[in-house]
């Protein structure tokens, strides 16, 4: 018997999956949890064969949860399924070690047949995304560049990102040029389209 975590903060989406797996008879869904910072308690308290996690979650998201369970729980394998089809979402879910990575408008079968294969040790990936993962640019930020460049993204100004990342004004206005001048964009404000729109501030 397959046991499966499923972790999703949308309760009509949850409840569907849990009834579509259900359905399954060689798969028992042991643990439903709604926050990122659920999932490695109810792991270490259900030990499920497979973890089936959302990316965007309350709490910590899903590829932090996946990073997290690897550490705690290596013997679960870790199948993403997302809203979020974008080649660098994909690449931080490879580097996180999950083992699949679905999108969530798959057909329902091919769900339960990702889980069987990531279960028996496969990995699982769309072919597709992950062509276009392949063929994606690199992002040229550095992390810390990303870094301000997300806060920027949020809202932040200046004195915020300097204070969250316990930085200078001065050096938060430097790594902004840098991603600017980088990313080729007018400002800032195009900065953070272009990330965005290439998937880096994810």
């Amino acid at each position: 018997m397959i046991r499966i975590l499923l972790a999703e903060d949308m309760h009509l989406i949850r409840g569907a999956l849990v009834a579509l797996l259900g359905l399954e008879s060689d798969m028992e869904v042991v643990a439903e949890v709604a926050r990122g910072d659920a999932v490695v308690p109810a792991a270490l308290a259900h030990r499920p064969t497979v973890a089936v996690l959302d990316v965007e979650m309350p709490g910590g998201d899903g590829l932090t949860a996946a990073r997290d369970l690897v550490a705690a729980l290596p013997e679960c394998r870790i199948l993403i399924l997302t809203a979020l089809g974008r080649p660098e979402i994909l690449r931080s879910a490879l580097v996180a070690r999950a083992s699949g990575f679905m999108l969530k408008d798959a057909p329902p079968d091919r769900l339960a047949d990702a889980v069987r294969r990531v279960a028996a040790g496969e990995r699982v990936i769309d072919p597709e995304l992950a062509a276009e993962a392949l063929m994606a640019r690199q992002s040229p930020l550095t992390a810390r560049e990303t870094d301000v460049l997300r806060l920027a993204a949020d809202g932040g100004e200046l004195a915020e990102i300097a204070r969250e990342l316990h930085l200078s004004q001065g050096t938060v206005r430097n790594y902004l040029g840098a991603a600017v001048t980088k990313l080729d964009a007018r400002n800032r404000l195009d900065a953070v389209r272009i990330a965005r729109r290439q998937g880096w501030l994810a």
